[in-house]
C-alpha cells in the first residue's frame, strides 16, 4: 500500500513544543507527535484514536488520560506518540457508540463488541513498524499496558515496557477491570 507523508510542522501545546507529521494509509490519516532527541531507545506511545476520551473527556475509558500522560512524559524526555486512526478498537465511531449503549445495558466492553459481531480488539499495528522504520528507530521503550501491542510489534526491539498508571473513577472502574481480566492488560 502506498503511504503519503506530510511535511513536518511545529505543534506548540499545553505540555510543550512538539513536531508533527501525518502519514496517510488509504483513507486513514495517522499522526506522529514527537520531540527530539530520541536517543538510542526513545519512549513511544502507540495510541489509537478515541474521540470520546481524547477530545470530549469521557470518563468511561482511560484513553484521554493515557494520551495526556504520554504527551507530558514525551515533552519532558523526548520520544513520540504514534496516533493511529483506529476509533473504538478499530470498529469505528458508529459501532463504538452502539457498544457504549450496550455497556449502558450492563454488557462489559468485550461483551459489547461481541454483541456487535466484532472481536474484543480489531486493531492492527503494521503502521507503527512503518513509522518507526521511517524515523530509523529500531529500539523503543514502549509506553503501554496492553500486552497485544508488545506482541504485535515484530520489526522493533522493545527494550522496556513503561506502564501508564491512571486513576480509576466510578465510570471506568469496571472497564479497567475488564481490560485486565479479559484482555490481559498490565498495570
Amino acid at each position: 500500500m502506498k503511504i503519503d507523508i506530510s511535511q513536518i510542522a511545529a505543534l506548540p501545546t499545553r505540555y510543550g513544543e512538539f513536531s508533527i507529521q501525518a502519514f496517510k494509509e488509504g483513507e486513514k490519516e495517522h499522526l506522529v507527535i514527537f520531540k527530539e532527541p530520541f536517543g538510542d531507545a526513545p519512549i513511544v506511545r502507540v495510541h489509537s484514536e478515541c474521540l470520546t476520551g481524547d477530545a470530549l473527556g469521557s470518563l468511561k475509558c482511560d484513553c484521554g488520560e493515557q494520551l495526556h500522560y504520554a504527551l507530558k512524559m514525551i515533552a519532558e524526555k523526548g520520544g513520540m506518540v504514534i496516533y493511529l486512526r483506529q476509533e473504538g478498537r478499530n470498529i469505528g465511531l458508529l459501532n463504538k457508540v452502539n457498544a457504549y449503549a450496550l455497556q449502558d445495558e450492563g454488557f462489559d466492553t468485550v461483551e459489547a463488541n461481541h454483541q456487535l459481531g466484532f472481536s474484543a480488539d480489531e486493531r492492527s499495528y503494521e503502521m507503527v513498524e512503518y513509522v518507526l522504520g521511517y524515523f530509523g528507530i529500531d529500539k523503543i521503550r514502549l509506553l503501554t499496558n496492553n500486552p497485544r501491542k508488545i506482541e504485535s510489534l515484530e520489526g522493533v526491539e522493545i527494550v522496556e515496557r513503561l506502564p501508564i498508571i491512571v486513576e480509576a473513577n466510578e465510570y471506568n472502574k469496571n472497564y479497567l477491570k475488564t481490560k485486565k481480566a479479559k484482555m490481559g492488560h498490565l498495570f
